[in-house]
């Protein structure tokens, strides 16, 4: 049996990676230094501190000032000559200074998971920066430390992902007082990053086009998906609760009117932004909007580092080690986690699956899993940790995701003999095992101008320099390095299928387009480490299970630091209906005792 507190070190180690990356402590060599332009045009500290040159973790009056004097973000986007526009980007309208610094040496947050080569200007110099004695906060642990102040709140949520949005607007809607905290400098999580879009069961976007889909059905590919490994009972929630959340989504102000078919699903299900653009930033973007409306308290770099408890099983509020701030204690009568997975946590993933350690992964800096380690310090149980889902197509040596939705648009997937090999709305695992199965252990993604302008995201990945295009097939195989006879005649067996609506050679139960020109395009693809399953134990009610199998008492959790609902494979399209249906459910009943509390 393996070591328990082995495992915890593991998961805390990230706790203590984000802390030391983000934290930076007093010293009195700060006022002293600037970095870049800012120490050459003699900017003082009041210029962008105001007068009382104080600090808050969100750093609201440093954003604040660099927009007065430099723009906004669609000013700075007009103005940005580089291929790459960082101030047009999926990740919305975050803190300037997530990139921008102005003590040390500024550092592009896109490069955490791209490598572009981007020249900031009053970039400074790593040099500037060491010849200094301002110098990162020594990782001490909480006990080690005392708390600043103490504050207090109706709900606490851990976690600004799209779980934490979600149950943090329903609880506040609800008449709580709620906190949202966020360790890394933006919010989004790995909400941010999602391509696809929400799986949903007979919502009212199937019925216009005269689709009667059954939740019964979601249940049972959901099921069938994970393996049958799945808790039947969070599944069905999952399922009949999906539509709503679809509906939530657009009183929201999100728009979720264009329907697509992920792999494992018979029918289109995935709903998501017209013209196919990306569900994670539009979400992130009305979810940021709606917060904002509410006045939300939403704190980012603010990482949570204990979650308080009686000793009897009630939660009682949360520690918080600020970046400016250092450690505070915030009293509250629940707490909700939805902290995200670990696919990001090199050493926890090689610890579970050594076999994946030195995969890539397609998740944001922050998916380190230590919302699991904290729930379990207090007694929380958990589920399937050992399942980690690797995602059939990564692009080729990068970070970058190729969207399901690709295939699911009409893309094929070809070997490097220029042959398909796959059903390609076949499971993740399953796509994931037979690519890898290949002696190069990677495909290509073939499609033409249709499947291309059906999906917008495909022109970004143009633009990120992924894709090949050609006039012709054959042009297309010599750019691939595949066999041109054999591309042009799988191509050419690809198109009959579609036009016979059916598909003899892998029974491909949707083919929506033909791979037809005048161009032609590929996608050099490979699996790469995508989403864990497991994670902490809960029950219908979002209530977090303990190690002696009862509900905690205000302790709540949604999303993907939860196990259960996946099994052993996610289907694609069913983690943003994760976050949604759960993360309502966890706000609505952690206002509901608080309210009931009182």
């Amino acid at each position: 049996m393996r070591n328990k507190r082995t495992i915890l070190a593991l998961m805390m180690s990230a706790v203590l990676l984000v802390a030391a990356s983000l934290a930076w402590g007093a010293d009195s060599s700060k006022s002293a230094f600037l970095s870049g332009v800012h120490k050459k045009n003699n900017v003082s500290c009041a210029d962008c501190h105001g007068k009382t040159v104080a600090v808050d973790d969100n750093e609201t009056a440093l954003n604040k000032n660099c927009k007065g004097c430099h723009g906004g973000f669609a000013d700075l986007a007009e103005k940005t000559k580089e291929h790459i526009n960082p101030h047009k980007s999926h990740l919305g309208e975050t803190n300037c200074t997530a990139c921008h610094k102005g003590h040390v040496a500024s550092k592009a947050y896109c490069n955490y998971c791209h490598s572009f080569a981007m020249k900031i200007p009053a970039m400074g110099t790593e040099k500037e920066s060491s010849d200094k004695k301002w110098v990162q906060e020594s990782s001490k642990s909480a006990k080690d430390q005392k708390s600043a102040r103490t504050e207090s709140a109706d709900v606490v949520v851990i976690g600004a992902g799209g779980s934490g949005y979600v149950a943090s607007i329903t609880a506040h809607d609800a008449g709580a007082k709620v906190i949202l905290l966020e360790k890394m400098p933006i919010t989004g999580g790995n909400s941010m990053l999602a391509a696809g879009g929400i799986n949903a069961a007979r919502t009212r976007y199937q019925e216009r086009l005269g689709m009667h889909d059954d939740p019964a059905d979601m249940v049972k590919e959901t099921m069938k998906g994970g393996r049958d490994k799945n808790d039947p009972e969070l599944v069905k929630v999952l399922a009949y609760k999906s539509a709503d959340a679809v509906d939530f989504l657009v009183s929201l102000g999100a728009d979720m009117t264009d329907l697509v078919r992920s792999g494992g699903v018979a029918v289109d299900r995935t709903h998501r932004p017209v013209g196919g653009a990306a569900v994670g930033p539009h979400l992130i973007k009305v979810y940021r909007e709606n917060a904002a409306k509410r006045n939300l308290d939403v704190r980012v770099n603010s990482e949570v580092v204990q979650i308080l408890s009686d000793g009897n099983g009630r939660v009682t509020g949360v520690q918080v080690r600020g970046k400016h701030s250092g450690l505070y204690t915030i009293k509250a009568k629940a707490v909700i986690d939805t902290a995200g997975g670990f696919a990001a946590n090199n050493e926890l993933v090689g610890f579970y699956k050594p076999q994946f350690k030195e995969t890539a992964s397609s998740n944001q800096p922050g998916a380190t899993g230590e919302g699991v380690a904290l729930a379990q310090k207090i007694g929380a149980n958990v589920i399937d940790m050992e399942q980690i889902q690797i995602h059939p197509t990564m692009g080729g040596e990068t970070k970058v995701l190729i969207s399901e939705t690709v295939r699911g648009s009409g893309a094929i997937l070809v070997n490097h003999a220029g042959k398909r090999f796959v059903n390609e709305l076949t499971t993740r695992d399953k796509a994931s095992a037979a690519i890898l199965a290949q002696p190069e252990k990677s495909a290509f993604l073939v499609l033409g101008e249709d499947i291309r302008k059906s999906n917008v995201q495909i022109d970004g990945y143009i633009v990120l320099g992924l894709v090949q295009q050609a006039d012709s097939v054959a042009e297309l195989a010599a750019k691939m390095g595949v066999p041109a006879d054999a591309l042009t005649a799988t191509v050419e067996n690809y198109n009959k299928a579609f036009a016979a609506k059916k598909d003899p050679e892998f029974q491909r139960q949707d083919i929506p387009r033909p791979v037809n020109g005048p161009k032609y395009y590929s996608i050099w693809v490979k699996p790469g480490r995508h989403h864990t399953m497991g994670g902490v134990k809960i029950n219908t009610e979002a209530q977090v299970i303990g190690k002696d199998g009862k509900a905690m008492t205000g302790f709540y959790a949604a999303g993907e630091v939860t196990g259960g609902v996946h099994g052993w494979n996610r289907l694609g399209g069913n983690a943003i209906t994760d976050t949604v249906v759960f993360g309502r459910i966890a706000g609505a009943n952690a206002a509901r005792f608080v309210k009931d509390a009182k």
